[in-house]
């Protein structure tokens, strides 16, 4: 026996969802009873049916066998199913189902079995594996199919089927869990080893009886090894595929673009309280002009602000306003980072790269799990999650997560409370078609937080002394208060094995109203603050329509998914202040005594009130190119239309339309099987205007466009672990940015080019030893400027930066569930302003891990910021410099069910 690369076990607790519940499956039987002895009697005359040995019974010399590693499975399913056309087709001409000792084996009779080509997953209790480049062909060149219905105990159905013209299908469905399957390869084909895990658990499980007569075995017993790994249902730190970079379920290795995925155990193991601390897994990302009490989070991507409605997606679906945080564990599955433009697929974004922040959905089988946490600065948190059928037939599924939590932090004069529900139900209406149908309510409520503090006298000098990191230079009756909804559906039609239509709709509305003290300046004497006061009453809604169809198709030699789409998006924003409140005087505060309360100053500026309204039109095409077995091609273009409206009290009213053209291009060649070559040039697109607009002023005149071009190199260092290795030159010009002078209104500043150097890993280096780290170099600066000094940095983007997280669980002994996690995050120095006129200086957080997991219960310990240094995540200005947290502890408990 010839084992192969790959052993596959995988070990699902009812914690997976279920994707697409595959059934098909009776003996050995294609459609009918005369349909059936046919095939069979071809099989008997071809001597395809065989008595093999069980593999308990065959000698296994270890050097003559090779382990077949364990693949992850994503818990959210594939938008589509992606053809990797790898080359010839392999003919599968017989499927043989033997029992064994421990289930049972099934048998793809090939004579090119180290050709063929696996990609696993797992859907509820289903394994299914995917052979892209082979097909079911009976000696007479006629095609079948195999099924076999509940073949042992614990497996109720096993089919193998061909899904497209080049691929062949495996289902295997486990009654009350996922079956343990081991993968092997011999001279009679690829063996697919099935044990039940109730089967497997027993210690003389009993042996099933074949119903089907066996012949005699006339081929060469080749000695097998039996090898069993175990483990849970996770993906691990490895996640080999992802939607967002094509929107189809394509191997990260095939996709030129980097990108990263955030998987739920690296989630879980860190339990990070907001988007940019989940975010720190991930080399070149940094935090700009935002304090970590924020309710908006404003991520910096390859020196680029990701912040706007574009960057920040839900499931796919841009967010209501900007980078509001919605972050929120419980409701997570994984979060997807694509760097560089996303343009042709997702509409107006940065061209620094959008993060998708994808959830979970419905299970097939019963799950409910509970969670608590406590830490520092008075926090509490709980959070329950349901899920399972409402319907015996398993076709309508539901999942409900809720959670809460409030506390402090270790900003003064500090509370916040924040609540979600999110429901979502899975409707099978079909055989092919799938309606899931989902609603978010998020409120926060709570204290504005700390908008800076002044450099001098926190990492820059000021005779008066040092400012505690923990003042709060604002006032205890500034507030956040807001509501956001969201309600939608995603429909998935197949219309044939090759063709699928997906249909995704959503409407959200986010109300806010913001009580804000911002910072005037710092007067002579270092120590009295200027500061105002704002009031604003926002409303947005947000409608999303999009719809596009997904078909693989073969010209001559050459396969093709094509991906063809319109994208429509309706934004609506008003703002209202009342009469006389639109900005206040607010009296000094002395930063080193201050003295809260005092009364408020007069108006000062025009009371206003705005609104506008924007139109986006896209039309979409993208294909996805195997021009061989190694060397693929992504071509796509989008053309937009968009437009916007805006009418306030300055007065203006003022529209302004722009049509622009957004190409991609990409190159993937694979010299060998583990390595990806890539190349890509791609244009990203924002409109001109923005929810700035809406307080003044008229639309901005042009669009912001920016141009990526990147080389990388992507290697699978074994089945374990994986890497990346990106360059990449990248320039946007016509910015939109914050006035410096005026938080409330938006300017338009020139060019900015970033180029730089990123690499990332993540897997597993050794069993229960797991790590995702990276390092990126980032040289941001302004290119072109009519104020600016060409030549600056861009603020917030530090020139090195690292980190890493690994954990070790221990799957042996007494020490069995016991684990350790340790992080390590290097920002280095960065400008605090676009003048370059003061320095955040660099630092290295540590973060650290001790948890216990044993069946459905864990105990975490998270620790943040071990050693307690003083830090700085961001500044807005050299008056308002955001400090980072102290030591934190925080202990979570959960128990699943």
């Amino acid at each position: 026996m010839k084992p192969k690369h790959l052993s596959l076990v995988l070990l699902l607790t009812s914690s997976v969802w279920l994707w697409s519940a595959i059934s098909a499956t009776a003996q050995e039987v294609p459609k009918s009873e005369s349909q059936s002895k046919s095939i069979t009697s071809a099989l008997r005359k071809s001597r395809l049916i065989r008595e093999i040995p069980q593999i308990s019974e065959r000698e296994r010399p270890s050097t003559s066998a090779r382990m077949l590693v364990q693949s992850p499975a994503p818990t959210n399913p594939p938008s589509v199913p992606f053809d990797q056309g790898q080359g010839s087709v392999i003919e599968v001409t017989g499927v043989q189902a033997n029992p064994t000792e421990k289930g049972v084996e099934v048998i793809l009779q090939t004579t090119q079995g180290e050709q063929l080509q696996i990609t696993n997953r797992s859907a509820g209790n289903n394994f299914i594996a995917d052979i892209p480049n082979a097909q079911l062909r009976l000696p007479n060149g006629d095609a079948f199919t195999f099924s076999s219905q509940n073949p042992v105990e614990g497996i109720t159905e096993i089919s193998v089927t061909n899904l497209d013209a080049n691929t062949i299908r495996v289902t295997v469905a486990g009654e009350t869990e996922l079956p343990i399957v081991e993968l092997f390869d011999s001279d009679e084909g690829l063996i697919f080893g099935l044990t039940p895990v109730a089967t497997a658990m027993q210690p003389e499980p009993e042996q099933p009886t074949s119903e089907t007569p066996q012949e005699t075995s006339t081929a060469q017993q080749n000695d097998l090894i039996e090898i069993l790994v175990t483990g849970q249902q996770d993906t691990g730190y490895r996640v080999p595929d992802a939607t967002t970079g094509t929107r189809t379920d394509t191997p990260l290795r095939d996709i030129p673009q980097s990108i990263q995925v955030i998987p739920q155990q690296v989630i879980e193991d860190r339990q990070p309280t907001n988007l940019i601390d989940a975010l720190r897994s991930v080399p070149g990302i940094s935090q700009a002009d935002q304090a970590s009490t924020s309710i908006y989070e404003n991520p910096i991507i390859r020196g680029f602000s990701a912040s706007g409605s574009g960057d920040v997606l839900r499931n796919g679906v841009r967010t209501p306003y900007g980078a509001i945080s919605n972050f929120e564990p419980a409701t997570v599955e994984r979060i997807e980072v694509l760097r560089g433009p996303a343009s042709v697929l997702f509409g107006q974004g940065s061209l620094g790269g959008i993060i998708n922040v994808i959830t979970k959905r419905p299970l097939s089988e019963p799950y409910y799990s509970v969670e608590a946490s406590a830490g520092s600065f008075d926090f509490y948190r709980g959070a329950i999650d349901l899920s399972g059928p409402l319907t015996n037939d398993q076709t309508l599924l539901y999942r409900l997560n809720l959670a809460a939590k409030t506390g402090g932090f270790f900003v003064d004069n500090f509370e916040r409370r924040q609540f979600t529900v999110a429901p979502v139900i899975s409707w099978q209406v079909g055989d092919r078609t799938n309606l899931n149908l989902s609603a978010e309510y998020i409120n926060i409520a709570g204290s504005y937080g700390q908008f800076g503090l002044p450099a001098r006298g926190t990492f820059l000098p000021n005779p008066n002394g040092n400012i505690p990191l923990s003042r709060n230079l604002s006032e205890p009756f500034d507030q956040d208060d807001v509501d956001s909804v969201r309600i939608g559906y995603d429909l998935e039609h197949e219309f044939s094995d090759n063709w699928q239509l997906r249909s995704i709709f959503e409407v959200a509305w986010l109300e806010q109203d913001r009580v804000i003290v911002f910072p005037r300046g710092l007067e002579e004497d270092n120590r009295t603050l200027g500061r105002n006061l704002v009031r604003n009453l926002l409303d947005v809604r947000n409608i999303t329509l999009d719809n596009y169809v997904v078909g693989q198709f073969a010209t001559g030699n050459i396969q093709h998914q094509l991906l063809a789409g319109f994208n429509y998006t309706r934004n609506d924003q008003e703002s209202m202040e009342p009469p006389g409140r639109t900005r206040l005087n607010l009296a000094p505060i002395d930063i080193f005594n201050p003295i809260y309360g005092q009364p408020l100053g007069e108006p000062f500026g025009d009371p206003f009130q705005g609104e506008s309204s924007s139109n986006a039109y896209g039309f979409y095409i993208q294909d996805q190119i195997s021009l061989t077995n190694n060397l693929k091609v992504l071509l796509g273009g989008r053309f937009d239309i968009a437009n916007q409206r805006v009418v306030n009290t300055f007065p203006t009213d003022s529209f302004a339309q722009q049509e622009v053209f957004s190409p991609r291009v990409g190159f993937v060649y694979q010299p060998i099987p583990a390595i990806s070559l890539y190349a890509s040039y791609g244009r990203s697109f924002i409109p001109a205007g923005g929810a700035g607009s809406v307080f003044g002023g008229d639309i901005l005149p042009l669009p912001e466009r920016g141009t990526l071009y990147e080389v990388g190199v992507k290697a699978d260092l074994n089945e374990r672990i994986s890497t990346t290795l990106a360059l990449y030159d990248q320039t946007r010009s016509n910015i939109s940015a914050t006035d410096p002078n005026d938080p409330l209104r938006i300017i338009q500043i020139g060019e900015q080019n970033s180029q730089g150097v990123e690499f990332n890993i993540a897997g597993e280096i050794l069993p229960g030893w797991s790590i995702v780290a990276g390092y990126a170099y980032t040289d941001a600066r302004i290119s072109e400027d009519n104020d600016l000094p060409v030549g600056n940095r861009i603020n917030g983007v530090p020139e090195n930066s690292f980190n890493i997280w690994t954990t070790y669980r221990f799957t042996e002994s007494s020490l069995n569930g016991l684990g350790f996690g340790l992080g390590l995050f290097y920002q280095g120095e960065r400008q605090g302003d676009l003048a370059n006129t003061f320095q955040l200086p660099s630092y290295l957080r540590t973060d650290a891990a001790i948890f216990y997991e044993r069946d459905q219960f864990r105990a975490a310990l998270n620790f943040r910021n071990l050693f307690n240094i003083e830090y700085y995540e961001s500044a807005f200005n050299i008056n308002r410099v955001f400090p980072g947290a102290p030591f934190e502890v925080q202990g979570t408990v959960s128990w699943e069910f």
